[in-house]
């Protein structure tokens, strides 16, 4: 036992902190370093693209979520005056609701416009509804009538007179 010491471990034993050669290791090696920063970024580029892919998924239920709110709400005004549909959504108090891009929905009631001007169409150019047309312009908040169109690929649409909700691109 060393006297000196008082707990009897050499100075230049492991269990003291020390090393064989008397020096001590603290800290990490830059290879180390670099080594977990190489790690942190691949972890990264993995994440980002599926945390992104899951926040535009879950903007887009939002949206199919509200268009199936408003239709509701449509249905009720067009029960309520024996089937003559709303000329606009203020009339369901629906007007000031944005979609999760911050944009206001679209509605096109049929009954009310001239020449077909503004109605959504299916790649044969037929309408995709007959009642009323109900649409969030999606993420780039930019829209055609075709479906066809680059910029209506994005758009949540209510399509088949309520048969489907969901991306454009999907319809």
């Amino acid at each position: 036992m060393n006297s000196s010491s008082g707990h009897g471990l050499a100075p230049n034993c492991p269990g003291f902190g020390g090393t064989p050669g008397g020096s001590r290791r603290r800290g990490f090696t830059v290879v180390e370093l670099m080594i977990v920063v190489i790690i942190c970024g691949l972890l990264m580029t993995i994440a980002v693209p599926t945390y992104r892919t899951y926040i535009l998924r879950a903007k887009d239920s939002t949206a199919v979520a509200d268009i199936g709110q408003i239709e509701l709400a449509i249905s009720h005004y067009e029960v309520a005056n024996n089937g003559v549909l709303p000329p606009n959504l203020a009339a369901v108090n629906m007007d000031t609701k944005l979609d999760p891009w911050g944009n206001p929905y679209q509605y096109l009631n049929m009954a009310t416009i001239h020449g077909g001007a503004g109605v959504r169409k299916d790649r044969n150019l037929a309408p995709i509804n007959t009642d009323y047309d109900l649409y969030s312009m999606g993420p780039d908040g930019r829209s055609l009538a075709p479906l066809t169109a680059s910029q209506s690929q994005d758009d949540i649409i209510r399509a088949n007179n309520g048969a489907y909700i969901g991306l454009a691109s999907d319809y």
